[in-house]
């Protein structure tokens, strides 16, 4: 099992320097037909390894090379031919399917899960509590310090701190909290979700966003509570007045639609092969192995039926 991530420079260069001699991973003139090079939003970097990991250990001769880009990169790369297989959280626009149709291409896509956004602060923090109107307030610039929130039990600048520009998460902050207007106010991009939650760990006042599959503690398995993180993940209310119900994002109410910060999933593939690792592996993330990784390794929620039962613990 050889399992490796690209870099995105090495990647492009690749890339630029095929199309200058006229090949391509389509003209299958760099990959083989066992190379398997998704290129992954890097939120799910953490699932994705470990779905590569399982796939590679029931398919010994597949090459593993997921590719972990923000999610503007791996839609460029997969509208460039780059690559033939993003994960990311949108499926492709109708202009997309028609330019890709265009290039005599086709593709499939799939909702393989539902991901949410976790909030977290410093641990031991006695703000945990927001609404979707204190997040709209701090990514329009409108409040950018802790005493303009409701309930607030500190004082000081707020600041509110993400991946990096061009990531899912900002896209999502960007169209479903700040109307589609570019974030402004007290924001700021770290370079990855792992720098985030040190900023959080270590910076007084900071409020960090990651994707909810980095709320780990050394666990491959979902969290019984987030307990031990080094850090505290935050309720949300989609309400602020007499209906507000701060929920924190365990499966259960990512499935239910209580908690309020969350989008799917998409995996899209267009290799032009009827038989490939690459093909395979698309398939194999939306059926039942890989769901079951996703609903038993990760805090993210598969797209397959969930059943939720009330139990009595004596």
């Amino acid at each position: 099992m050889n399992t490796h991530a690209l870099t995105l420079t090495a990647l492009l260069a690749t890339a630029s320097l095929l199309a200058s001699c006229g090949g391509g991973q389509a003209a299958g003139g760099w990959l083989s037909e066992n190379d398997v090079v998704p290129a992954v939003d890097e939120t799910f970097a953490p699932i994705i390894d470990e779905e590569a990991q399982a796939f590679a250990l029931n398919h010994v001769e597949a090459t593993m090379k997921p590719l972990y880009v923000s999610e503007d990169s791996a839609l460029h790369l997969l509208m460039a031919d780059s690559v033939q297989m993003a994960i990311v959280t949108r499926g492709l626009t109708d202009k997309e399917k028609e330019y890709i149709t265009s290039q005599r291409r086709s593709a499939l896509q799939a909702v393989i899960a539902k991901d949410a956004f976790a909030l977290i602060v410093a641990a031991g923090s006695a703000d945990t509590l927001f609404t979707l109107d204190d997040l709209r307030g701090i990514v329009s610039g409108k409040v950018t310090r802790w005493e303009q929130l409701v309930g607030s039990h500190r004082t000081g600048e707020l600041r509110l701190v993400f991946d990096k520009s061009g990531s899912s998460t900002v896209r999502f902050m960007r169209d479903s909290l700040n109307g589609g207007k570019p974030l402004s106010g007290n924001v700021f991009a770290q370079g990855s979700n792992e720098a985030v939650i040190e900023a959080v760990k270590t910076t007084p006042g900071v409020v960090g966003v990651v994707g909810v599959d980095w709320l780990r503690a050394g666990a491959d398995s979902t969290l019984k509570d987030f307990d031990g993180l080094g850090f505290e993940v935050a309720r949300v209310s989609r309400y602020a007045d007499e209906r507000a119900d701060y929920k924190r994002p365990w499966q259960y109410h990512i499935a239910t639609g209580n908690y309020p910060l969350v989008r799917q999933v998409y995996a899209i593939c267009t290799d032009p092969r009827s038989k490939s690792m690459l093909k395979n592996f698309y398939f194999f993330l939306k059926g039942e192995n890989g769901q079951r990784i996703i609903c038993n390794s990760s805090q993210m929620l598969p797209n397959t039926p969930v059943y939720v039962k009330q139990v009595s613990v004596k």
